[in-house]
C-alpha cells in the first residue's frame, strides 16, 4: 500500500498549485519533471523558490540512524516537521521504528501512504477520530497506534467513543507525565499518574504499554533540570512495572525526545533498570531531517557531543531582489507566505548572479511582509535589482507548511526529485 501510493505521487501533474516551479512545467507529472533534471538557477523555476538540499537530507538521515544505533534507541521521527510521506519513507528506510505525529489528521495522512507504526504524542478524545482510528485497527491487523492519556476524564471520553464504535482491538496508550508545573500537557503528579492508569485498566478499550512525555517543555530547561526530568520519567515506568500495570506486554514503551535534548534522552535511557519484559527506548526528534539555520543550529545537542558528528541545514529559500530604492535598503519577493519567521528573522546567505555565487556581506533580513522582505544594507553590499538572494531559514516545521512541493536540488543546482508535503 505505502510503495504504491508514494509512486502514485510521482504521476501527480504539475500546475499553478505548486509556486516557485517552471511555468513552462504546467500538465507534466512530477516524475517527468524530476527526470528532466532541470537546474534551480537556469531551468525556468519563478522566485520565491524554496529548495531541499540533496546531499545534506541525505547527510542528516544518515547521522540520527547511526546516532540511534549507537545508542540503543528506536527512532519514531515526529513527522509533523515535514508532512512528507516520501520523507517518512526515507526514514523508515533509514531504521525508524514508525512515525510519530501530533494530530488525527495527520495519522489520516500516514495512513493513506500505508504506514504502521504510529505514535501520536497528544491525547485523542475527538469521538470522530476515534471511530475512524477504531476502524483502521479492525481493518488491519498490522497497524499500531501508541497515543497519550493524561487524565482521568480523557480516558472516559476515549473508552466511550471506542465503545460506541464497536472497537475489537485495544488502542495502545502511554500515560504522558508532564514536564513540570505550567508546562504544557501531562499528568502532573505520581498520584495523578496511578490515577490515570487505573483508569486506563478499567476500560476494555485500552491498554497501557507505558510512559512518555516531552522533555523540551521543562521550564527552565538546562541539562540538569531535563536530566532530573527524564530520570521522574524512568521511574515512573519502573513503578508502574514494580505494580504489575503492564502484566502480559511484549515490550514497555518509555519515550521521549525532541530535537534539543535528544543527548541527554540517550544518557538517562541508557540507566533504565531491567523491567520484567524489554523497555522500546523511543526517541522522537524530527527537526533533525532538514535541521536549520537558526534555532536548531543553536540548540541541536550535537553542539554538545561534537564527537557524534553535526547535522547539516538543508533549507535554502532563494528570493529576488525586487526593488532597491535607497544604498541602505532593498526589498525582495519572499515573505511570511514563503519563510519560517515565527522564532528568528531568515539570514541573507548568498547572492547570485549572472550565475557566480558570493556571500551576502552587508545584507540583513530586518522584517518580513506577507510577499516581501525588508533587507538593510551597509557599504560592502553589492546589490542590484534582479540579483537572487539565498537566505536561510529557522524553525523546519514553519518551513516545510508553506510549500506543497519542494525541490530537491543537488549542489550545482540539478533538481533530482521533488517533495510532497501534506498540511
Amino acid at each position: 500500500m505505502g510503495n504504491e501510493a508514494l509512486a502514485r505521487l510521482a504521476e501527480e501533474r504539475v500546475d499553478h498549485r505548486f509556486k516557485g516551479l517552471p511555468p513552462d512545467a504546467d500538465g507534466l507529472s512530477v516524475a517527468e519533471l524530476a527526470a528532466q533534471r532541470r537546474n534551480l538557477f537556469t531551468g525556468g523555476f519563478t522566485t520565491p523558490v524554496l529548495a531541499l538540499s540533496a546531499e545534506r537530507l541525505e547527510h542528516n538521515l544518515a547521522l540520527m540512524e547511526t546516532y540511534a544505533a549507537r545508542h540503543g534507541l528506536a527512532f519514531a521521527p515526529h513527522g509533523k516537521t515535514s508532512m512528507a510521506p516520501a520523507l517518512f519513507q526515507r526514514q523508515i528506510e533509514r531504521g525508524a521504528w514508525g512515525i510519530t505525529l501530533a494530530v488525527p489528521h495527520q495519522v489520516r495522512v500516514a495512513r493513506a501512504f500505508g504506514f504502521e507504526w504510529i505514535f501520536l504524542a497528544n491525547e485523542l478524545v475527538d469521538a470522530a477520530a476515534l471511530r475512524w482510528i477504531a476502524g483502521e485497527l479492525a481493518a488491519d491487523p498490522h497497524f499500531r497506534l501508541v497515543c497519550y492519556v493524561d487524565s482521568v476524564s480523557g480516558v472516559r471520553l476515549m473508552d466511550a467513543a471506542l465503545r460506541d464504535a464497536g472497537a475489537g482491538r485495544p488502542l495502545d496508550v502511554v500515560v504522558e507525565l508532564a514536564a513540570g508545573e505550567g508546562a504544557r500537557t501531562g499528568v502532573r503528579t505520581d498520584e495523578e499518574c496511578a490515577a490515570v492508569a487505573d483508569a486506563v485498566a478499567a476500560t476494555g478499550t485500552l491498554r497501557l504499554v507505558g510512559v512518555a512525555g516531552y522533555e523540551g517543555e521543562v521550564p527552565r530547561a538546562d541539562p540538569e533540570r531535563v536530566r532530573a526530568w527524564l530520570r521522574r520519567l524512568v521511574a515512573l515506568a519502573a513503578g508502574f512495572d514494580k505494580a504489575g500495570r503492564f502484566a502480559g506486554l511484549d515490550e514497555i514503551v518509555v519515550s521521549a525526545g525532541g530535537s534539543a535534548w535528544f543527548d541527554a534522552v540517550a544518557d538517562v535511557f541508557a540507566e533504565i533498570p531491567e523491567l520484567s519484559v524489554p523497555v522500546l527506548k523511543l526517541l522522537r526528534s524530527g527537526a533533525y531531517v532538514s535541521h536549520d539555520d537558526g534555532h536548531y543550529r543553536r540548540l541541536t545537542p550535537f553542539n554538545r557531543v561534537p564527537g557524534e558528528g553535526a547535522l547539516e541545514p538543508a533549507f535554502r529559500l532563494w528570493t529576488q531582489v525586487v526593488s532597491r530604492p535607497s544604498p541602505g535598503q532593498a526589498f525582495a519577493n519572499a515573505g511570511k507566505r514563503d519563510a519560517a519567521y515565527d522564532l528568528d528573522l531568515p539570514v541573507a546567505q548568498v547572492v547570485r548572479r549572472d550565475g557566480a555565487e558570493r556571500p551576502a556581506d552587508g545584507v540583513t533580513v530586518t522584517a518580513l511582509s506577507d510577499q516581501h522582505a525588508w533587507l538593510e544594507t551597509t557599504g560592502e553590499a553589492d546589490l542590484e535589482v534582479g540579483d537572487w538572494v539565498g537566505l536561510g531559514l529557522s524553525h523546519p516545521c514553519t518551513a516545510f507548511d508553506k510549500w506543497q512541493l519542494i525541490p530537491l536540488a543537488e549542489a550545482d543546482g540539478t533538481v533530482v526529485d521533488y517533495i510532497r508535503t501534506f498540511f
